[in-house]
């Protein structure tokens, strides 16, 4: 068996916390480890080969990154070059665990689930995987605990030794309709986790989406290993058609069964989702971080930089982060994506990253900026390296706070250690390394007319994003 976890979501309705360039699947919000991180730990002790991770090309050092923080050293990293939906996501991962040959079971898993009962989960995972071996193509459908207008429906058809065979897939339905499906039994939340042999799938992808199959399996055999990476042609992925998995092949196929799991699965598609599955104080409320509640009840409150103080309300959502706050009515909690469109259309830099900032080498917090500077907080890893760069329209000027840094101006270099400075001039070549043991930390005061993130030029790069 070979897990498959789709990680190229962007989880805008979980704004402010989750953000275009670090979206929920990266965020701890269910647990002290992020949900990608759950989602492969919650595959301990069951047999089965390294993950394959399918993921955007700007996500892919945070996915190496916290891959590696759990020890799995040796996943396959696919990056799309563009998004695609599911089906060919899928598609390409099967092309490329049948290329040495073999025919795993695979297991696709999105990245941002949560499931609270991952013991149950293993036992469903080993009857999936019967019925998998069998041919049958294999969805999750989840036992619901409460009509619920937000998720598709899977109708159980005909038993099966184990599971059910597929009646029918249903949209999204009003309340009266899942009111009564859920009353009948018979139908399923859609979760949105499948499992089948790599052939099969190709096989019934080749039949009803005769074009998506045709472009994967040209495009898998264009790619280019980069690091942990496998990059995928570009050129031929951004040809293919856009279809999820239920589409193209789960609503066509007559190989459909369904596996039906109670495990306390949530998709956390919202904040509000987040308050149903979360632990609840006396008076209904879910909270996080530094919160003072008074006279608040059925209220979800996350506060991760400064103390939050909520008085005398009930069912309001309150998200703090250290550069937005976000509240809104419980019940319309939905909307957030109406805010985070506007966001994008006005393109503040709110709607793509925090005020803290990850890259390959560490992180940067912007902590102040005026018309003419910017201060910002930056940590090197040990053993890491900034790219070899100069900016057109600011000078810097860097005060190591710990840790020790090789800094190369034009043709010098030189180290510094705690509380010393150096100043790079506009136009100045420049790089930093942290050459130690521990994490670099120093602060940088830009200065100049300009001092936007794209006012860069990289000459040379380890992580492949030079410009020269």
């Amino acid at each position: 068996m070979k897990p498959v976890i789709l990680a190229g979501g962007t989880g805008s309705r979980l704004w402010p916390k989750s953000r275009a360039a670090l979206p929920k699947q990266f965020l701890s919000l269910t647990s002290d480890k992020t949900m990608i991180q759950d989602t492969v730990q919650r595959l301990d002790g069951i047999e089965s080969l390294p993950p394959s991770i399918i993921c955007n090309e700007e996500h892919r050092f945070l996915v190496a990154e916290q891959m590696r923080q759990i020890n799995v050293d040796n996943s396959d990293i696919l990056l799309e070059p563009v998004g695609r939906n599911t089906a060919p996501a899928i598609a390409l991962a099967a092309f490329q665990a049948m290329e040495d040959g073999g025919d795993p079971v695979l297991l696709v898993l999105a990245a941002d689930h949560l499931i609270q009962d991952s013991e149950t989960f293993q036992l469903k995972i080993k009857e999936a995987q019967a019925l998998a071996e069998q041919g049958k193509l294999v969805t999750f459908g989840i036992v619901p605990t409460q009509p619920h207008t937000g998720y598709g429906y899977i109708k159980a058809g005909n038993k099966l030794n184990i599971g059910f065979d597929v009646s029918e897939f249903v949209e999204k339905p009003d309340m009266p309709t899942a009111t009564k499906y859920v009353n009948s039994g018979e139908y399923f939340w859609n979760s949105g986790m499948f499992m089948f042999k790599a052939s099969a799938f190709l096989k019934a992808l080749e039949a009803h989406a005769p074009e998506i199959y045709t472009t994967c399996k040209k495009a898998i055999e264009k790619t280019e290993k980069d690091l942990d990476f496998v990059r995928i042609n570009e050129e031929i992925f951004a040809s293919c058609p856009s279809d999820s998995i239920d589409y193209a092949v789960m609503e066509k196929t007559s190989e459909a069964a369904i596996v039906t799991l109670d495990a306390g699965w949530s998709d956390v598609g919202s904040w509000s989702s987040l308050w149903e599955t979360g632990d609840k104080d006396e008076n209904g409320n879910v909270t996080t971080g530094d919160t003072l509640l008074e006279g608040t009840k059925n209220s979800y409150v996350n506060a991760e930089h400064s103390l939050v103080a909520v008085i005398g309300l009930e069912d309001v959502v309150v998200v703090e982060t250290k550069d937005a706050v976000m509240v809104a009515n419980k019940k319309n909690a939905e909307h957030i994506k109406t805010v985070v469109n506007r966001l994008k259309a006005e393109k503040r830099p709110e709607f793509e990253f925090h005020r803290e900032v990850f890259r390959p080498w560490g992180s940067y917090d912007s902590i102040d900026n005026g018309g003419r500077f910017k201060v910002k907080r930056i940590t090197v890893k040990p053993g890491e390296k900034l790219s070899v760069q100069m900016h057109h329209h600011r000078a810097e000027h860097w005060v190591v706070v710990s840790g020790t840094a090789n800094v190369t101006i034009g043709d010098e270099t030189q180290m510094l250690t705690e509380n010393e400075s150096v100043y790079i001039p506009i136009g100045a070549v420049h790089a930093l390394e942290n050459p130690g043991k521990i994490p670099l930390e120093l602060i940088e005061v830009q200065s100049g007319a300009y001092l936007g993130e794209d006012d860069i030029v990289r000459f040379s790069d380890r992580y492949g994003r030079s410009d020269k």
